[in-house]
C-alpha cells in the first residue's frame, strides 16, 4: 500500500517539475529501477506493488517521443544510451531471475512494445538480438503459466518483424553449443552488479566502461562482450561476427544449429489455453514462410516441427471412433485451423465424433496452410514428412484392412482430406501416396507395384456398394486436383503408344448406316439456338461452329466438318434403342440441357491441364510401338467392367460410375478423346473403347427388353419416380434394369454433349 501511495506522489511530482531534456529523464527512470534492486530488502514483494512497471512505461514513452521528433532512421541519445548501456541484457537477468516476482511479465511487455511501437530497425543491433534470443529461449518453457500471455505477444511481434527483414533470421540460428552454455548457467543478481549499472548513469555523456550486470553468469563472460569493438552495433560486423550472411550460398548450411524462436512457438502450440495455442500457430506460419534457405533447413531438420505437425495428426486420427457415417464426415462443417470454437452442447445436429472430426480436420487444414505458405525446401521436407509419419504409417494400415466398416470410414475420411487440400506440395505426396510414383505402362502384373493403388482400384468394384460409391467418389475427386501424375497414372500411360488401334483405312462396313451423318432419331444440332450462346466468345454462329473442320489425321480424313460432328454426336444420342428413351416424354430432359455443363466443365478442365503442356494432335502412329499389347490399365479395367454391369447394378452405383467416366471424357488430351470419345477408332484385336463397351451393353438390353411387358410404360414411370413427378407406389419388376436403362440413355447424351464441345473447341482457332 505504501509502495502505491509512493507512486502516486512521484507521479504529482513529476507532472508539477520543470520537464527535463528527454536523456536525463529516460536516465532517471533507469537509475530508479537499479536504485529498487540495491536499496530494497524485500525481494518477494510483487513488482505491481513497485514503481518498476511505471518506470518501463516511462521509458518507452520517452524514446517513442524521441523517435517522433527526429528524421527518419536516425537515432536519438536515449535509444544510444539503451543499446550502449546494455539495458535490454540487465533487463533480461532480472526477467529471468523473475525478482521481484512478476519480473519477468513485465520485461517481456518491455521488449514487446519497444520491438512493436519503435519504427526504426532494432534487431540488427547485436545489444538488442542477442537478449532477444535469450529471452525467446525462457518462453514456453512451462505451460500454463502466468507468463504465457506476454511470451506468445513477445515471440509473435519477433516473427512480424522477421517477416518484414527476412535476412535477420540468421540472427535467431545460434550454435548448440552456445544455447546449451546459456541454458545452462543461472542468472545471478549481486549487489555488485547493481552498483555498478549504477555508476554506469553517473556521467550522462561520457562513455561508460564499467562493468554491467551478466544476464547469465559464467556463460556470458565466455562471449567476452565488453571486449567487442565499438563496431559491434553494425549489421555488417554483426553478421561477420556468427559467420552467416543473407546470400544463399552462405546460408545453405546450418550445421548443428538451434532454432529457439521455432522451438518455444512449438512448446506454446500444446498450451491449455486455446487462444495461445492459436497465436503460437500464427507465428509458426510466418517462419515458414521466411525465403532464407538457412532458416528452412534448420526449420526441418533441428526443430520437431514435423514431428509435431504428424504426431498431432496421428493422434487426432486414432481418437475418430471407428465407425463414423460417411455423409457426416462428407457434409460436416469446414472448420478453419484457426477457429476451431465448436460447442457440442450448441449443436442440435451433433453426431458422436463430431468434436474429434472437427479437430481433426481443423489440424490438417493446419498443416495443409502452413506447407501452403512455406519456403519451398521447407514444404517438401514438411509434406514428406505428413506422408511417410501419418499417410503410410497411419492411414494406410486402415484402408488396407478387411472389415468394411474400417475400409468405409477411412476410405471417407481419405476422401475428404483429397476434396479439403489445397496446398500443391502436399496434394503431390497424398497423390503418390494413393497412386505410387510409376509412370510407365500397366501389366496385369502390377499389382504389386504399389498395394495401396490397387487395393482401392479393386474397391471401385467391392461387394459393398457403399465402398465402390465412396471409392469412386474419392477417385472423382482425385482426378479434379490440379496433379498432372493422377491421370498420367491413371489413364494416360496406358494410351501414350495408341497401340488399342489397329492402323488401316476404315471400310464403309465397319461403320453404322450413315447417309450424310443422317441418322434415324438424330437431333439436328445446326437448328438449335442454345450453341450459339455456347460459343466461348459468342461470335460464331451455330452454322459457323458446326462447318469447322475438325483436325486431319489418317483415323480423320478430310471431311465436311458438318457431317463429321453430326456422326460423333449422333452415334452416342442413337446407341439407345427408341423403344428404350424414356427423356422424350419428360420436359427439360433433352440432350441440350447437357451442353452447357459440358461447356463450362470443360473450360475449367482447360485452365486445369494448361500448364501441363499437352499435345494438341493424337501422337504419329508412325512414332507409336502399335505391336506391343494393350493393356486399358487397372482403373479402366474396372470401370468398363462395372459399366458394362450398368443394367444389373443399383441406381447409385451406375450415377457414381458413368460420373467418373464423364469427368475422364472432359480432359483435353487427345488420346482420351479418341479413346473414350471415338466412336469409329478401329481397335486392335481384343481391345475395347468406352464405345464398344456400350455397344454390348446395348445388345444385351434388346434381347432383354423383349422380355419385359410394358416395358415402354414402366420405364417412363420409374423416371418421374425419379423425378419425383411421380408420387412413390407399388413395386416395379425389373426395377433395377429401368433404372440402369435411364441412367444409360443419359450417360449417352452426355457424352454426345462432350463430344460435341470438345470438337468445337478444337476446330476453333
Amino acid at each position: 500500500m505504501f509502495s502505491k501511495f509512493t507512486s502516486i506522489l512521484q507521479h504529482a511530482v513529476e507532472a508539477l517539475a520543470p520537464s527535463l531534456p528527454l536523456q536525463e529523464d529516460f536516465v532517471y527512470h533507469w537509475k530508479a529501477i537499479t536504485h529498487y534492486y540495491i536499496e530494497t530488502s524485500d525481494d518477494k514483494a510483487p513488482v505491481t506493488d513497485t514503481n518498476i512497471p511505471s518506470h518501463l512505461e516511462q521509458m518507452l514513452d520517452i524514446l517513442v517521443q524521441e523517435e517522433n521528433e527526429r528524421e527518419s532512421g536516425e537515432t536519438g541519445p536515449c535509444m544510444e544510451y539503451l543499446l550502449h548501456h546494455k539495458i535490454l541484457e540487465t533487463l533480461y537477468t532480472l526477467g529471468k531471475a523473475d525478482c521481484p516476482p512478476g519480473m519477468k511479465q513485465q520485461v517481456l511487455a518491455f521488449y514487446t512494445k519497444l520491438l512493436g511501437r519503435i519504427r526504426q530497425p532494432l534487431l540488427p543491433h547485436i545489444n538488442v538480438h542477442r537478449p532477444v534470443q535469450k529471452l525467446i529461449r525462457l518462453c514456453g518453457e512451462v505451460l500454463a503459466t502466468p507468463t504465457e500471455n506476454e511470451e506468445i505477444q513477445f515471440l509473435c511481434i519477433v516473427c512480424a518483424k522477421l517477416k518484414q527483414d527476412p535476412y535477420l533470421v540468421n540472427f535467431f540460428l545460434e550454435s548448440k553449443l552456445k544455447a546449451m552454455a546459456s541454458k545452462g548457467s543461472a542468472g545471478v543478481i549481486t549487489e555488485e552488479m547493481l552498483k555498478g549499472q549504477d555508476s554506469l548513469t553517473t556521467d550522462m555523456g561520457q562513455p561508460v566502461q564499467s562493468e554491467e550486470i551478466p544476464s547469465a553468469a559464467g556463460a556470458e563472460q565466455m562471449e567476452k562482450e565488453d571486449d567487442l569493438p565499438q563496431q559491434a552495433d553494425d549489421l555488417s560486423f554483426s553478421l561477420d561476427e556468427l559467420n552467416v550472411t543473407s546470400s544463399p550460398e552462405s546460408s545453405t548450411g546450418c550445421p548443428n544449429q538451434d532454432y529457439n524462436l521455432v522451438n518455444s512457438l512449438l512448446n506454446l502450440t500444446k498450451s491449455p489455453d486455446g487462444r495461445i495455442a492459436v497465436k503460437a500457430c500464427e507465428g509458426l506460419m510466418l517462419l515458414v514462410s521466411l525465403p532464407e534457405p538457412a532458416a528452412a533447413k534448420c526449420l526441418t531438420q533441428s526443430t520437431c516441427l514435423c514431428e509435431l505437425l504428424t504426431d498431432r495428426l496421428a493422434t487426432l486420427y486414432k481418437a475418430l471412433p471407428q465407425s463414423l457415417d460417411p455423409l457426416d464426415i462428407e457434409t460436416v462443417e469446414a472448420i478453419n485451423w484457426g477457429l476451431d470454437s465448436y460447442s457440442h452442447k450448441e449443436d442440435a445436429s451433433a453426431f458422436p465424433g463430431k468434436r474429434a472430426l472437427i479437430s481433426f480436420l481443423s489440424w490438417f487444414d493446419y498443416c495443409d496452410q502452413l506447407i501452403k505458405e512455406a519456403q519451398k525446401a521447407a514444404a517438401v521436407a514438411m509434406a514428406k514428412a505428413v506422408r511417410e509419419r501419418f499417410f503410410i504409417d497411419v492411414m494406410e494400415p486402415q484402408l488396407m484392412q478387411t472389415s468394411e466398416i474400417g475400409i468405409l470410414t477411412s476410405t471417407a475420411l481419405l476422401h475428404r482430406i483429397v476434396r479439403q487440400v489445397t496446398s500443391d506440395v502436399l496434394l503431390e505426396e497424398i497423390v503418390y501416396f494413393i497412386l505410387g510414383e510409376q509412370r510407365e505402362p500397366e501389366t496385369l502384373a502390377d499389382i504389386n507395384r504399389h498395394p495401396l493403388r490397387h487395393r482401392l482400384i479393386e474397391h471401385c468394384d467391392h461387394i459393398s456398394d457403399e465402398i465402390s460409391i465412396m471409392t469412386l467418389r474419392m477417385f472423382e475427386h482425385l482426378l479434379q486436383k490440379p496433379n498432372e501424375h493422377i491421370l498420367y497414372n491413371l489413364v494416360l500411360r496406358n494410351l501414350e503408344e495408341r497401340n488399342y488401334m489397329e492402323y488401316k483405312p476404315l471400310c464403309q462396313e465397319d461403320k453404322d448406316v450413315v447417309e450424310n451423318g443422317q441418322i434415324a432419331g438424330a437431333v439436328d444440332l445446326e437448328e438449335d439456338p442454345l450453341f450459339t450462346d455456347l460459343s466461348p466468345d459468342n461470335t460464331l454462329s451455330a452454322q459457323e461452329w458446326l462447318s469447322a473442320s475438325p483436325p486431319v489425321s489418317p483415323e480423320h480424313p478430310k471431311n465436311d466438318g458438318k457431317t463429321e460432328v453430326h456422326k460423333i454426336v449422333n452415334s452416342f444420342l442413337c446407341l439407345v434403342p427408341d423403344e428404350a428413351k424414356s427423356s422424350y416424354h419428360v420436359e427439360g430432359t433433352g440432350y441440350d440441357t447437357y451442353l452447357r455443363d459440358a461447356h463450362r466443365q470443360f473450360r475449367d478442365y482447360c485452365v486445369i491441364c494448361l500448364r501441363w503442356e499437352w499435345p494438341g494432335s493424337p501422337r504419329s502412329l508412325e512414332k507409336c510401338n502399335l505391336e506391343a499389347s494393350f493393356f486399358e490399365g487397372h482403373f479402366l479395367k474396372v470401370l468398363f467392367e462395372r459399366m458394362g454391369r450398368i443394367l444389373d447394378q443399383p441406381y447409385d452405383v451406375n450415377l457414381q460410375v458413368t460420373s467418373v467416366l464423364s469427368k475422364l471424357s472432359l480432359f483435353p488430351h487427345p488420346h482420351i478423346h479418341e479413346y473414350l470419345l471415338d466412336p469409329y477408332v478401329n481397335l486392335a484385336s481384343g481391345c475395347r473403347s468406352l464405345f464398344s463397351v456400350i455397344v454390348r451393353v446395348v445388345g444385351d438390353l434388346m434381347v432383354r427388353i423383349q422380355r419385359i411387358p410394358d416395358f415402354t410404360p414402366k420405364l417412363l414411370l420409374v423416371r418421374k419416380r425419379l423425378l419425383g413427378l411421380e408420387p412413390e407406389g407399388p413395386i416395379i419388376d425389373h426395377m433395377t434394369l429401368l433404372e440402369g436403362v435411364i441412367v444409360l440413355e443419359e450417360f449417352c447424351k452426355e457424352l454426345a454433349a462432350i463430344a460435341f464441345v470438345k470438337y468445337h473447341a478444337s476446330s476453333t482457332p
